[in-house]
């Protein structure tokens, strides 16, 4: 199976990096190379904000479609594309918290320049030794107020989900890869909203991408691509939104991927 493929869109945890060893597997890193040589573009799109990506090592990329495409960076560090949260959701959100303690779970909020926690819990602790990323520092919820969100990061489990987007989040949405907490971002984002202002930028057709994901934030972005990849480590829902199922990251799947398909 031969395709002229013109653009790679790579996740990053579960994708680009192993949750075991928490680096990119030298076979990825090789194939990533080899791609660029023949002249495609490679770009991260991930769900981590640009403040928590810590982790790529030497990969080398030429543009990242960051915080589940709320936030787009080029290759010379330009941003655009970016979507912030209503601020009425925000607002609502920390009177809540201010309001109703009993209820308040912790959230990490997500601005371009800044990124803080309201409070700790077992589930934050899990999730910085799953990702391998430093706690952010603690401010008081009412911070979020000061600035201009572009993610909320939410602690509750997927059972409340529906009634706090509703009654607090209404213009925004909530993604999940992990049962413990949510991205939200506001609503009409998506890594396909930010895949299409990346190639908008880089003036690359939509059928001439590739993308390759896991988790259940990837799954609008792989029906989104000309073609879909999931990981072999990945959920049922999410190798069935894909066009072909490669092997783990740990067992080499973006290379072996790109080779079976004839891309390298």
């Amino acid at each position: 199976m031969e395709m002229d493929c013109k653009a790679i869109f790579l996740d990053i945890d579960g994708t680009l990096v192993s949750f075991k060893t928490h680096t990119i597997p030298a076979s990825t890193l090789e194939a990533v190379k080899a791609a660029r040589r023949k002249g495609i573009k490679v770009y991260v799109a991930t769900g981590r904000p640009l403040l928590f990506i810590d982790n790529l090592g030497e990969l080398e990329y030429d543009g990242l479609v960051t915080t589940t495409g709320a936030h787009c960076i080029d290759r010379e560090g330009n941003s655009f594309a970016l979507r912030t949260v209503d601020r009425r959701d925000v607002e609502r959100l920390v009177r809540h918290h201010e309001t109703c303690p009993q209820e308040a779970f912790p959230i990490i909020f997500v601005a371009q320049d800044e990124l803080f926690v309201t409070g700790l819990s077992p589930e934050l602790e899990d999730l910085s030794r799953l990702l391998n990323f430093e706690i952010p520092a603690v401010l008081p919820v009412a911070h979020a107020l000061e600035k201009d969100i572009l993610q909320i990061i939410a602690f509750f489990p997927p059972q409340d989900e529906a009634r706090y987007m509703e009654q607090l989040m209404p213009g925004c949405v909530a993604m999940r890869w992990h049962h413990t907490f949510a991205d939200i971002i506001t609503r009409g984002v998506s890594k396909s909203y930010g895949i299409d202002r990346m190639l908008e930028h880089e003036g690359i057709s939509l059928n001439q991408t590739i993308a390759f994901g896991d988790g259940g934030n990837d799954i609008d972005m792989l029906r989104h691509v000309g073609l879909g990849i999931a990981m072999g480590n990945a959920s049922d829902e999410v190798k069935a939104a894909a066009g072909f199922v490669t092997r783990s990251v740990d067992d080499d799947g973006i290379e072996y991927a790109l080779r079976t398909l004839e891309i390298l």
